[in-house]
């Protein structure tokens, strides 16, 4: 299929026994620990189907932050575009790398420094295990079936709260969710910071008063409560309304906690984030989106290594002056554009930051370390 592809067209995915459809076949490489991260990241360079995902966390974890690692590393090794995980450790770090890889439930194997003998032992093990998983990646290959948007689980987030994007960006993509939904499909909107200033009010988004009341006690609970939010303009400054145009107004009906999986069958959920664009995305793979739409006002470039990154934009300019780095401007696009840029994006054409081979993988942080 093209890009030009009819939006009532599917697309070729990848078949999982037990899985969502992938639409990427990857071999991850994945630290338990920032110690192995450089480890991680030699043994990927040396398998041309292999991604890595470096972190700065798993050493001197404790409590819900541990808790909220290790599901996270978890949720993403488990995404329907994984074919198989090789975990790399170091061998004394909190968040064990044996037990991680033991939880998995995809073709997995594991090594850590220590226990290989050491960096070189590991990054050798390391390759040997990522080559024996490679086969299977390959052979995926040859399984491609036919998914509609139905298979999909598509994570939308946004970046500023600019007036190109509020007032561009999100009734298009709220109008391309609004698509996935009615089909069968599932969306998940990545971040908290456009509505924890309003936790009252935002209640109304709900489906139901079990929602409501998940919805209001993780933004009270959420750590830019209260204070300046970092999305560049400040949300207390939008009605949640405004905010809600991302998804069509479309009642939530689940709220899941950072590197948590949705599990509902259809709609919407929203999942909680700190930090920037990297550990959204992060969320928004944990929660099984196969696929991530980010709109930026300023046209943020950074890809994913686990989920291609559709980035949008409402303003004209950064259109322009980041063509490259922009795959669609919703100030020209109509609705089947995006729907037809999604499905030829699961289909297997490269996103932007694809095709400049930009990644970046973060974790949000839920309290102190030792």
């Amino acid at each position: 299929m093209t890009p030009e592809m009819d939006a009532t067209q599917g697309f070729e995915g990848y078949a999982r026994d037990e899985r969502a459809p992938g639409v990427r076949n990857t071999v991850v490489v994945l630290p338990s620990v920032i110690c192995s991260g450089v480890v991680a990241e030699s043994i990927a360079e040396r398998v041309p189907e292999a991604t890595v995902t470096p972190h700065d966390h798993g050493c001197g974890q404790i409590g819900a932050d541990k808790d909220q690692t290790r599901r996270t590393l978890r949720h993403v090794s488990e995404n329907p575009n994984v074919a198989g995980v090789v975990v790399v450790g170091l061998g004394c770090e909190t968040l064990d790398s044996e037990a991680l890889a033991a939880d998995l439930s995809v073709p997995v194997r594991q090594t850590a420094i220590q226990t290989a003998g050491g960096t070189d032992e590991a990054i050798e093990e390391g390759i040997a295990a990522a080559a024996e998983l490679v086969p299977d990646a390959r052979e995926g290959e040859t399984k491609h079936e036919q998914f509609t948007l139905a298979d999909l689980t598509l994570g939308v987030t946004v970046s500023d709260l600019a007036d190109s994007t509020v007032e561009t960006v999100n009734p298009a993509v709220g109008a391309l969710v609004r698509r996935v939904v009615d089909a069968g499909g599932r969306v998940v909107v990545g971040g908290f910071e456009s509505l924890a200033p309003h936790a009252d009010s935002a209640t109304a988004l709900t489906v139901d008063a079990q929602t409501a009341d998940a919805l209001r006690g993780a933004l009270e609970r959420h750590p830019q409560q209260g204070r300046p939010t970092p999305l560049r303009r400040s949300a207390g400054e939008r009605d949640p309304t405004d905010i809600a145009l991302l998804w069509d107004h479309d009642p939530l009906v689940d709220v899941l906690a950072y590197g948590e999986t949705a599990t509902h069958d259809s709609g919407v959920a929203v999942v909680g984030s700190t930090g920037g664009f990297e550990e959204t995305a992060t969320a928004l793979a944990a929660s099984g989106a196969q696929i991530v739409v980010h709109g930026t006002a300023d046209g943020v470039p950074t890809g994913h290594p686990v989920v291609p990154v559709l980035k949008l934009t409402g303003d004209p300019g950064t259109a322009a002056a980041l063509a490259d780095d922009i795959d669609i401007d919703a100030s020209s696009a109509g609705t089947d554009d995006l729907v037809n840029a999604v499905l030829a994006t699961a289909d297997g054409a490269e996103t932007a930051a694809e095709r400049h081979g930009l990644t970046s993988f973060a974790v949000s942080r839920a309290g102190p370390s030792l």
